[in-house]
């Protein structure tokens, strides 16, 4: 293991195709990159990781020359010292980056998209024919099933990932970064890209690969090189990885903290939901179990299983045609969201981005929403309150944000998640529903919202934690309950919560709880496939060494 080194890949070229020396980059009042390192060759697939805020951004926006790093660092490609003052020139210096938000123009053709800014022209007109002949070869080499006179705009996400990709091959670009590409990808779609990235690691490219998702890491990389807060960590070579070693250089701790469980769950306690024969007749069939107080209760299952639409259920925002809730005891009729806050259960939702953080608003505004009202007087809000409860949030959540007016859209994925916890948390609710709580968050954030579940269970809270991540339902659970085709399917408890025995009930297996194998497919958030590890899945076993 070589953090703090180079680690050199086997296969490399004598000479790296990328160094980049020393690099900083100061911004009023914040140092992102303090003397950062790294370096790439040819050939070979380069992971780059970090949390939210590591600084792989804003190193990658210095390549690009979207951002000017500070006096004093080196940036150099094929051994020559580079300067690059703007996008073009790093265009013409080999770089491409495909940014996370792809920059096409839909109104465009692909053929104009690849030759953007580069058209060729004929009697000083632009040359439309000679661009889709251009277009041709490298869309087929890339096994395209669009051609080069479609519009841009009538394309998937994943094909529009491939003219950016195209674009790059076009331009003879050297050094390809791809900044989390399988984001909005199926399953299939990412296989499909992840066989284009091994074609062109074949063909010589040197790729910078950022990810959040180990089982990619570990699937496509040759070496990974990680930041934290801004500084560069160490680079390791593929068959050095573990999950122990990698969040150890992402988060500075072990991996056995990573699971929060500190809180007793005490089976006899009172349970603060009862739910009895709820359903539609549609998509959830008479589902009924308890959830106690002080107790993390998981809720497992396949996608299409019925978890989400169960959960919005109890929350009041879908109908649901009979059945019984109670809170603490006594029956509640919840026929709108605002009925369940009123009665002290709220719901995370699974998309934060479009059900949850109003993203054009500030940090205050997100976690006063449900409750500011209470403070108005006279129709007027209490500005002092709103500020001091947003400060009171930031500091117990661990929020990072330079202030309470910061807009939630520029915060990273894992903030914007603990601002839209600390907003329900201020209604001091007993039951709270929290539909993949991690979902599209880094692993430091996961543990921070491993600490809170923990900390709500130990103050007396009932949670329920839907989860597509085995791994993280073993880990934080006291008790498994497991749907299946919209049917409560079992529950595991004690010592038999593990990954086969929620898939057994998952895939309706013929099992007992402590013994077999299960059986079918399941989502499992950003598992590995078999053989490899993802971060906090199977931690005791090593990544496979060869492509």
């Amino acid at each position: 293991m070589n953090p703090g080194g180079t680690g050199v890949p086997e296969a490399a070229s004598p000479a790296p195709i990328l160094e980049m020396r020393g690099i900083s980059k100061t911004f009023p009042g914040v140092k992102a990159l303090s003397n950062v390192q790294l370096t790439v060759y040819a050939g070979e697939v380069h992971a780059l990781m970090g949390e939210n805020g590591a600084g792989k951004s804003t190193l990658m926006k210095t390549l690009s020359g979207a951002y000017q790093a500070d006096p004093g660092g080196e940036i150099r490609v094929a051994g020559k010292p580079i300067r690059v003052n703007g996008p073009i020139e790093a265009r013409d210096a080999g770089i491409s980056i495909i940014y996370q938000e792809l920059a096409l123009s839909p109104n465009l053709t692909v053929a104009e998209n690849i030759y953007l800014n580069r058209e060729p022209r004929k009697a000083g007109l632009i040359d439309r024919a000679a661009m889709v002949d251009g277009s041709k070869d490298v869309l087929q080499r890339l096994g395209a099933g669009f051609n080069a006179q479609t519009l841009v705009g009538s394309l998937s996400i994943a094909e529009r990932q491939m003219v950016e990709i195209a674009r790059a091959v076009h331009a003879n670009s050297r050094i390809l970064v791809m900044d989390e590409p399988t984001t909005a990808l199926s399953s299939r779609e990412s296989d499909k890209l992840f066989a284009i990235v091994r074609q062109l690691r074949s063909d010589g490219l040197a790729i910078i690969y950022i990810s959040h998702r180990m089982a990619e890491v570990y699937e496509l990389s040759d070496r990974v090189s990680v930041l934290r807060d801004g500084t560069y960590v160490g680079t390791i070579l593929r068959n050095e990885m573990t999950p122990e070693v990698v969040v150890r250089m992402m988060v500075g701790r072990d991996l056995s903290s990573f699971y929060k469980k500190s809180h007793r769950f005490k089976p006899n306690a009172a349970p603060v939901l009862e739910v009895r024969g709820i359903g539609d007749g549609k998509r959830v069939h008479d589902v009924s179990f308890d959830l106690h107080a002080g107790e993390v209760l998981g809720l497992a299952g396949l996608v299409g299983a019925g978890r989400t639409e169960m959960a919005r259920m109890l929350f009041g925002a879908d109908p649901h045609n009979g059945g019984e809730i109670k809170l603490a005891g006594k029956t509640v009729r919840i026929r709108s969201p605002q009925d369940a806050i009123d009665s002290g259960l709220v719901y995370l939702t699974e998309d934060r981005k479009a059900e949850g953080v109003l993203l054009d608003m500030s940090a205050k505004d997100n976690i006063n929403l449900m409750i500011c009202q209470k403070d108005a007087k006279g129709g007027v809000l209490d500005l002092g309150k709103m500020l001091r409860r947003c400060q009171d949030a930031i500091a117990a959540m661990k929020i990072r944000v330079a202030g309470p007016d910061i807009t939630v859209g520029s915060l990273s994925g894992g903030n914007q998640q603990k601002c839209l916890l600390s907003r329900l948390l201020e209604t001091r609710p007993a039951v709270l529903i929290l539909d993949e709580p991690t979902r599209g968050v880094d692993v430091g954030a996961k543990s921070e919202i491993y600490r809170i579940i923990d900390d709500l269970a130990k103050n007396g809270a009932g949670v329920l934690v839907i989860s597509s991540e085995l791994a993280e339902v073993v880990g934080i659970a006291d008790r498994v309950i497991v749907m299946r085709e919209g049917h409560l399917e079992g529950e595991v408890t004690g010592d038999d919560i593990d990954q086969e025995n929620i898939i057994a009930l998952a895939t309706a297996a013929k099992r007992q709880v402590s013994s077999g194998e299960g059986a079918g497919n399941i989502d499992l958030g950003d598992a590995a496939p078999a053989g490899q590890v993802a971060i906090g899945h199977n931690p005791g076993t090593s990544p496979p060494t060869s492509h």
